[in-house]
């Protein structure tokens, strides 16, 4: 008589009826999902011609785009809907306000998929890209005054056999899909340029996107942090600064009348502004004026950035540059702020002129619609 032994090398009878059980039970207790499948990353270079279509030339979906990166930004996603059940559990998403703002917690669920039956209806295995559909969370009732509901979509991060999955033959039935939010990206732009089915020619992006009100916030927050700060760095003109001489007294006139401070005393981070300590009077020009006296204070205003001196009786002393600048949003160039955060420097990309950044303040002016 031979050995009992459920395991068997082999995929046996028992794995068989076990595997239809365990699909049966998503059959009458899962919930339906929509799979909108991953195709692969688009080639850049590679444009739509009326002959061609756009995709002709695209990375294998086991591929990635950007090596640097790791990552895909240019996503093409299969224009079929392919339907498949799933189980996971329910849970309360909770928002958690911290000081640094409003964070969306316990968004991440974790669906569950009978394998095979999977695999059947999509003809591999649930990868990362994936996006998931769920129909049974769309929102009838937004705050809104939309004539559809709000879908709810979830893109796959990372598949594993569930641990729960294998049975008494040892082989697995089930996938483990590690799910989060579908944002407003790049890569999901296929997907949100689709029709919302409103009937007046909207858009996924137009009805689910977060992209406009965050940037009108985000707006807000630089207006007013532009009037409560309107200069880079800290000011340091309202210290008053004592004149003193070599001896280490109070320098004074011959009238008895305060010299004008030879430096100011209070310095740091960007504080240097080309005004004169104690709001003393100065001229501006090109060139040194003649019959300067001494502790007169002068701008050269062809120096960049513009440079403050003080005439010491003999010779003209450098005392201030003007390097406190306007927020960065203002694409000014006078210190690193300026040049790094609004980079506005062409490249060439596939024979396109690209921008390396575009800055903010940019950004946020509308376009005109050319189209």
């Amino acid at each position: 008589m031979p050995r009992l032994s459920l395991y068997k090398p082999e995929k046996s009878a028992d794995y068989r009826f076990i595997d239809r059980n365990v699909n049966e039970a998503f059959q009458v207790g899962g919930t339906d999902i929509f799979i909108h499948k991953y195709l692969g990353p688009v080639d850049p270079g590679d444009k739509a011609t009326p002959s061609q279509p756009r995709g002709t030339n695209d990375i294998p979906e086991t591929k990635i785009q950007d090596l640097l990166f790791l990552e895909n930004r240019d996503r093409k996603y299969s224009d079929d809907v392919y339907v498949t059940r799933g189980i996971y559990n329910v849970q309360d998403i909770d928002f958690d306000l911290s000081q640094f703002g409003m964070f969306l917690q316990n968004d991440t669920v974790f669906i569950t998929f009978h394998l095979n039956s999977s695999v059947e209806t999509l003809g591999r295995k649930l990868m990362s890209g994936d996006v998931l559909e769920l129909p049974h969370l769309k929102d009838e009732y937004a705050l809104n005054d939309f004539s559809i509901a709000l879908k709810r979509f979830y893109v796959i991060e990372d598949v594993n056999r569930s641990a729960e999955g294998f049975s008494q033959t040892w082989y697995p039935h089930l996938l483990r899909c590690k799910c989060k939010p579908l944002v407003d990206s790049q890569e999901f732009k296929q997907i949100l340029d689709k029709d919302a089915g409103a009937g007046d020619g909207s858009s996924l992006r137009d009805i689910m996107s977060t992209y406009e009100k965050e940037m009108q916030i985000n707006e807000a927050v630089l207006a007013q942090a532009e009037e409560d700060v309107p200069l880079t760095g800290y000011d340091t003109d309202k210290y008053f600064v004592v004149p003193t001489d070599e001896a280490g007294d109070v320098s004074t006139q011959a009238a008895g009348v305060l010299n004008t401070a030879e430096k100011k005393y209070y310095v740091g981070y960007l504080t240097s502004n080309a005004m004169p300590p104690n709001g003393a009077p100065y001229g501006f020009g090109v060139q040194f004026p003649l019959g300067a006296s001494d502790g007169d204070f002068y701008l050269r205003t062809d120096y960049s950035p513009n440079r403050l001196f003080r005439y010491d009786g003999n010779r003209w002393v450098k005392v201030d540059d003007n390097v406190r600048t306007v927020p960065p949003s203002s694409n000014d160039t006078k210190n690193q702020i300026g040049t790094f955060v609004n980079n506005t420097n062409t490249n060439q990309i596939n024979g396109e002129t690209v921008k390396e950044k575009q800055s903010l303040s940019t950004a946020l002016t509308p376009k005109a619609d050319n189209t």
